[in-house]
């Protein structure tokens, strides 16, 4: 991964074309206070679904961001540079609780505050996951309309997938299969553009090792698993966000949207379970949906939203004295996310750009590069493949705890390896492998600040509560050693520098613990379930149960995490949610 970087400048002669119209700064600014809709939230969902129902011109929308417009923040354009947006303004820098499977230790958990959401600044890596996970989710919910056959078509919808130029010269061609792709849609994806210096390697060891590790044409075919070259929310060198995908002029000039940044909702509120209003901070003034209320605030903000509303748990709400609405006690629960360690070898390479982590000339070199026509390392995504397995059907993990998965098509873990990289902690060059558990079994939770519930919430991520995941991840790391032991990779890889090489189980358990971190991909903390479920926050439709006139829309509303990053999932979810909320008010 690229981490920061120290590149100062003050003009770009390359010139993404994505002109916005006018977008509102101030709830003081607009010139009306009603509208059939209003949509809370501008991240990955909520411009979607913004976007989407004005589309109809007898819908007048309103689109409410806390954080800060795109327009002008070249970073949240640069892919190599998307670190540089997390603790930052664009941030809105939340801080987990103390975890009980992490050695008690916090963990940052950067969100989007910028029109973009998370898609502003996340690490664009476009992958959607298991075939057997969308079933799942229409088994759970019974609405067969979350089903892969049924979901396919709003991923086609969503993508303008891109056969990108590899500009590598090993005679290797990155390949996709076209079948699998949209290429009329609003978000531009594509496969690399910058050869990295293990990309051959990485070839050769599914040719040594197929039964462990087969080649995989195309990792969004939704049987995904193998190695295939990654995929990401990249445009000619640019990141391609909510933002620009769904926000662009021919957008924000139709008169019947309105972009509100900089503008924070603390409740929604309204009359014998009808919720009609929205209330703002640091403002007097009340906007009104007449039609419906869509809370598009995030795995994060949306269960903060709906518990200062009292919507949650009556005796957790009467506890902080909030008066309760709706007794929905899921709200805030069921937080899952996917760990990740990584595993770390000091490496034996050559390649010009290995060390522009700690190398400002080179720095200030690709900034020059993707400035003049959006090529160079900073045009790029953090890994050229992507790799996913699942444990053996043997595995006494399996035996012992059950399996999490949805089916024989999902895998447990993915793998993605990163070429070498020079670093400020480490002398001479590393190369990494990040493991992550796709698929696990352990909850969090999104509950609000006993001293403050208005600020930030309490984050538990819940990591390593269940057995399974830290079986699975001592796993996830032999399998990541037993790929780098490979033939393709001798004269490249020199030691293993963590953890320890020959660590035994227990130390291999203490290393996890103690080094985990997270790929931020928090899901289902309102999530959808079948109509009359005791438990659940939203009906398949989702549509608040017990509510009338508020729906939820983005990635807590998720019943499992799907073996895949999360960007993906969540734009489907929003396209066909907006076709549900067009079908009610047709």
């Amino acid at each position: 991964m690229w981490p920061k970087h120290a590149v100062h400048f003050i003009a770009l002669s390359f010139v993404i074309s994505c002109p916005f119209a006018e977008i509102i700064a101030n709830v003081s600014q607009l010139s009306r206070t009603t509208y059939d809709f209003i949509v809370v939230g501008g991240g990955t969902a909520g411009a979607v679904v913004a976007s989407r129902l004005s589309e109809n011109l007898n819908f007048k929308v309103l689109l409410i961001e806390a954080g800060s417009s795109n327009v002008g923040v070249t970073k949240s354009l640069v892919p190599g540079l998307f670190r540089d947006l997390q603790k930052s303004i664009y941030d809105w820098n939340y801080t987990t609780v103390p975890g009980t499977g992490i050695a008690n230790r916090t963990l940052d958990y950067p969100r989007g505050h910028i029109l973009g959401g998370t898609s502003s600044i996340n690490g664009m890596a476009y992958t959607r996951g298991s075939r057997d996970d969308y079933d799942r989710w229409a088994q759970v919910t019974g609405d067969p309309g979350w089903s892969w056959d049924s979901i396919s078509p709003y991923f086609f919808k969503n993508e303008k997938f891109l056969n990108s130029v590899y500009d590598g010269n090993s005679g290797l061609t990155p390949v996709s299969d076209p079948s699998a792709h949209g290429f009329n849609g609003s978000m531009f994806t594509g496969l690399p553009v910058n050869a990295m210096t293990i990309d051959q390697r990485v070839i050769q060891v599914t040719q040594e090792l197929p039964s462990i590790f087969p080649f995989l044409k195309d990792i969004n075919s939704g049987t995904p698993l193998g190695v295939g070259w990654n995929q990401a929310s990249i445009g000619n060198g640019s990141r391609s966000s909510s933002a620009t995908a769904y926000l662009s002029i021919a957008a924000t000039s139709r008169v019947n949207l309105d972009v509100l940044v900089n503008t924070k909702v603390t409740r929604v509120f309204g009359t014998l379970n009808s919720f009609n209003f929205v209330q703002v901070a640091d403002s007097e003034t009340i906007l009104k949906a007449n039609k419906e209320i869509i809370l598009s605030a995030g795995c994060i903000n949306t269960p903060h939203i709906l518990l200062n509303s009292g919507i949650g748990d009556e005796t957790e709400l009467t506890a902080l004295n909030i008066s309760k609405i709706l007794h929905i006690p899921s709200v805030g629960k069921n937080l899952t996310d996917q760990p990740k360690v990584s595993v770390q070898y000091s490496v034996n390479s050559n390649g010009f750009w290995d060390t522009i982590n700690t190398n400002t000339t080179l720095q200030a070199m690709a900034m020059s590069l993707w400035s003049q026509n959006g090529t160079g390392p900073y045009a790029s995504p953090f890994s050229n493949f992507l790799a996913w397995s699942r444990l053996p059907d043997d595995s006494p993990v399996i035996s012992e705890f059950g399996d999490p998965s949805p089916g024989p098509n999902a895998p447990h873990i993915e793998l993605f390896p990163v070429s070498a990289s020079s670093s400020a902690t480490e002398p001479g060059l590393v190369g990494s492998m990040a493991a992550i558990l796709l698929s696990p079994k352990s909850r969090g939770s999104v509950t609000l600040n006993p001293e403050d519930p208005s600020g930030p919430p309490a984050v538990d991520l819940g990591f390593y509560t269940s057995d399974f995941d830290m079986s699975a991840m001592v796993y996830a790391i032999k399998l990541a050693q037993q790929f780098y032991s490979a033939k393709a990779f001798n004269g490249y890889i020199l030691q293993q520098l963590s953890p320890p090489p020959n660590s035994t189980v227990d130390e291999l358990k203490a290393y996890i613990r103690t080094s985990t971190t997270t790929v931020y991909h928090g899901v289902t903390s309102a999530s959808m379930s079948a109509k009359g479920a005791s438990y659940g926050v939203t009906d398949p439709d989702l549509r608040v149960k017990g509510a009338n006139g508020l729906r939820i829309v983005d990635a807590s509303v998720i019943p499992f995490i799907p073996a895949a990053h999360i960007q993906a999932p969540v734009y489907a979810v929003a396209e066909r949610a907006s076709d549900l909320i067009k079908a009610t008010w047709s």
